[in-house]
């Protein structure tokens, strides 16, 4: 059995956990689960953990990737390409600064630096503990009939292999959303795709081509997430979406 797990933020306003919560998780997880990144081998006598952040804010450098290091820990790191700078001027006091709203307004991490800059995202990738992933290119809903998805899926994809010198092999689908069109270009060019859905998977084959994710963001205690009753809601809500997409014959 493979869980992913979802964060966001650490010490934020929103989509977040506090650092000593985000701690205490860590210490729950690797004394209990496996952790895996895609590519790696499933241990098949233990549930098997892969642990993912969006968007590359930089308090995953400054919070979470020391912990990383500290534990040997390996996580999957979702890249939007068209938000990430080469470098930044702002403290690490601003960078922190902004809630999870300014980021956005008016193209505020801009002028905070609130994002990972390409050095950071470079030493992160070289570690070996943090494998990239797109995240997209401007971080679009890939359902909207506007959105240029040859540039949020493989242009963002070639930005990351040409900045960070590896190659990328996994996609997580921004807000979870994506049709027929955007999925099938997916498959095309990435081997590990990610959503958010509240369920858990097989392997990394996920349900019908979709690694489910359960969000982890704002838990105080991490054992939650796994109790009796959550597993089976997890594992009703993967065979229902395997049993209705194998009836629509395309992607849900």
């Amino acid at each position: 059995m493979l869980i992913s797990l979802m964060y966001h933020h650490i010490n934020g306003d929103k989509f977040s956990n506090d650092l000593e919560t985000f701690k205490n998780h860590l210490h729950y997880l690797r004394a209990n689960y496996h952790f895996v990144v895609p590519g790696e081998s499933l241990d098949k006598k233990k549930t098997n953990l892969c642990l993912t952040f969006d968007d590359a804010y930089y308090d995953l450098y400054h919070y979470v990737f020391p912990l990383l290091k500290q534990y040997n820990i390996k996580a999957l790191l979702a890249v939007p390409t068209g938000l990430i700078e080469d470098t930044t001027s702002a403290t690490t006091k601003e960078r922190l600064y902004l809630s999870h709203e300014e980021i956005y307004k008016d193209k505020q991490y801009k002028k905070y630096g609130t994002f990972c800059t390409w050095t950071e995202l470079r030493e992160m990738s070289d570690s070996g503990l943090v494998i990239m992933a797109s995240h997209s290119h401007k971080h679009k809903d890939l359902a909207l009939p506007s959105i240029d998805l040859y540039q949020e899926i493989v242009t963002s994809k070639k930005i990351l292999e040409e900045q960070l010198k590896t190659t990328i092999d996994s996609f997580i689908l921004p807000f979870g959303r994506y049709n027929y069109q955007s999925i099938s270009l997916l498959k095309q060019h990435y081997n590990y795709i990610f959503k958010v859905g509240q369920g858990i998977n097989g392997d990394f084959q996920g349900i019908n081509g979709l690694i489910y994710r359960i969000d982890a963001d704002n838990i105080k205690n991490i054992k939650i997430l796994f109790g009796f009753s959550k597993i089976i809601k997890y594992s009703l809500k993967s065979l229902s979406k395997s049993i209705y997409d194998g009836i629509q014959k395309k992607p849900f």
